[in-house]
């Protein structure tokens, strides 16, 4: 747990540092800050994305399957709606006077939270108690913080929650469950991952409306795709279509 709690107080210490300097921004210097951060949260994405599907073993359909069931139960849960709810009660409880808290909240925990380096990196730190990745991301995370709380405000700080429980549940999961874990999964899993994020930068430069949150549950099928028992049923599958052909 000790990156994760490295990583959630570099975001803390970084947005206290954003809003400090929020006041002293001009609205156009917030617009171009912004933008910038969009460019290159989808270049993240994208790269991050296709670096993993061009490599030799790739499952070249996985991530359909996954972004269609994910988003599928995302929109059936509704999580993007509930997360808003929660910024808005965040809003109502800590800071009434400010304005777009849900965004900020929102935004940045979504940012934090899907990346690659915070699903391989908690998984690191559950298996091998190394923190390497989850400290080089508490960096990453401390600089975007402040340049996210200087432009959306104090949901930021709170984003740091969502860092805290989401990266902790899956360290602690990934301890029991380590031999579960494949490198084929973990692949899969960033290649969705990427996706999730250049659509999470589509958002943030208003170039498509997409409920980024909806699609979380996308991550979690290539885990069950790679069951052993799926396993066998898609080779059954693949070898019945060889046959056919």
């Amino acid at each position: 747990m000790l990156g994760t709690i490295v990583n959630s107080i570099a975001i803390i210490l970084g947005s206290i540092i954003g809003l400090l300097i929020k006041g002293g921004l001009k609205k156009r210097y917030e617009e171009i800050v912004l933008n910038a951060v969009g460019l290159s949260v989808l270049f993240v994405g994208i790269s991050g994305a296709v670096s993993k599907l061009m490599l030799k073993d790739a499952n070249p359909i996985l991530f359909i399957v996954s972004l269609a069931i994910g988003g599928f139960i995302g929109e059936w849960i509704d999580i993007e709606k509930r997360l808003g709810k929660l910024g808005d009660m965040l809003q109502a409880r800590f800071a009434k006077n400010e304005s777009g808290i849900s965004h900020g909240f929102v935004t940045a925990s979504l940012l934090f939270c899907v990346g690659t380096m915070a699903i391989l990196g908690s998984i690191e730190s559950g298996v091998k108690g190394v923190h390497t990745t989850l400290f080089a991301k508490s960096i990453l995370d401390g600089i975007t913080s402040i340049i996210f709380s200087s432009t959306m405000g104090v949901g930021v700080v709170f984003s740091a929650v969502s860092v805290f429980v989401y990266q902790g549940t899956l360290t602690i999961l990934s301890s029991h469950v380590q031999n579960f874990l494949t490198a084929d999964m973990l692949r899969e899993i960033s290649i969705v991952g990427g996706i999730i994020i250049t659509a999470l930068g589509l958002n943030m430069l208003k170039i498509k409306a997409i409920k980024v949150g909806n699609l979380l549950p996308a991550i979690f099928i290539p885990v069950l795709f790679y069951l052993p028992v799926v396993q066998n049923i898609y080779s059954k599958i693949i070898e019945l279509f060889s046959k056919i052909n």
